[in-house]
C-alpha cells in the first residue's frame, strides 16, 4: 500500500506520518508533501492507494488538489484532516466528491485513536467517515428551512463578487426576477427581513449585511471567495 500525506505543516506532517505506519501496517510507501501542487504531483505520478489531506495549504488548497486528483483518479480514497468545520469547508469538499467515492473528513482536534480508525476505514475497508460535528453542518446545510439551497448560495457567492442583478443574471442564465427571488429567500433565510421591522431601507445594505453575516456563520471564507474569483475571471474571459 501506498499512501500519500499532504500537510504543509511539518510537525502536523510528522504526527500523521506516524499515525499511517501505526494504523495501516501494510504501507510500504509513504509519500510526503508540503502543499496542494505538490500532492497533485506525487499523487499523480505514482501509483497511490489514498491521501491524507490538510484542507488549508498555501497557494493550491486540500480542496483544489484533491479536485485535480479525483478528476484523474474518481477511485482515490482521500481522508480530509482539518482545523475546520464551516460550512463553506464542507461546501466545497461535497461539490467535488465523485459519485461512490470512498473520503472521509476528520477534525485535527479528534484523538489519535480516532485518527487511526479513520485511516483503517477509509484506506482498508472502503468505509466513508465523516466526523460528527462536519455531518452536523452538512446536515444543516441541506435541511431546507435552516441552510442554503445551492441556487442560494450561488447568488450568496455573486453579490459577495459584486455582481449586480443583471450580472448575476448573465452569469447564470436567468432572469433578474429569478434573481431577486432567489435574493429573497436569501435575505428571509439569513434573517435579514426580521432586522428590519419597520421596513427602513436605509439602515442596512441587504446585499452588504448578508455577505458580513455569511462570513460570521462561516458560509463564505477567503478559500471559497478565492476560487470563486478565479471562476468569474473565466467567465469574463480573463
Amino acid at each position: 500500500m501506498k499512501i500519500l500525506i499532504a500537510e504543509d505543516d511539518p510537525f502536523h506532517r510528522s504526527f500523521l506520518a506516524g499515525a499511517v505506519r501505526e494504523a495501516l501496517p501494510t504501507c510500504e510507501t509513504l509519500f510526503e508533501a508540503t502543499g496542494g501542487q505538490d500532492a497533485i504531483d506525487i499523487a499523480l505520478a505514482n501509483e497511490i492507494d489514498g491521501v491524507v489531506m490538510d484542507l488549508q495549504m498555501p497557494e493550491v488548497s486540500g480542496i483544489a488538489a484533491a479536485s485535480r486528483i479525483w478528476e484523474n483518479r474518481p477511485d482515490m480514497r482521500i481522508l480530509f484532516w482539518s482545523n475546520y468545520s464551516d460550512e463553506a469547508y464542507v461546501r466545497g469538499v461535497s461539490r467535488i466528491v465523485p459519485k461512490e467515492a470512498v473520503y472521509g473528513y476528520l477534525l485535527k482536534t479528534a484523538s489519535a485513536h480516532r485518527l487511526g480508525l479513520a485511516m483503517m476505514g477509509i484506506f482498508l475497508e472502503d468505509q466513508c467517515i465523516i466526523d460528527r460535528e462536519v455531518r452536523g453542518v452538512q446536515q444543516r446545510a441541506m435541511d431546507l428551512h435552516q441552510g442554503l439551497s445551492n441556487t442560494e448560495f450561488e447568488v450568496l457567492t455573486d453579490i459577495a463578487l459584486g455582481l449586480t442583478d443583471k450580472g448575476i443574471a448573465a452569469r447564470r442564465g436567468v432572469s433578474t426576477r429569478s434573481v431577486q427571488s432567489r435574493l429573497k429567500q436569501l435575505y428571509e433565510k439569513l434573517g435579514i427581513d426580521q432586522m428590519s421591522p419597520n421596513d427602513d431601507s436605509s439602515t442596512f445594505n441587504s446585499r452588504s449585511r448578508a455577505v458580513a453575516i455569511a462570513l460570521s456563520r462561516g458560509l463564505l471564507n477567503l478559500e471559497s471567495m478565492s476560487a470563486a474569483e478565479v471562476k468569474l475571471q473565466v467567465w469574463m474571459g480573463n
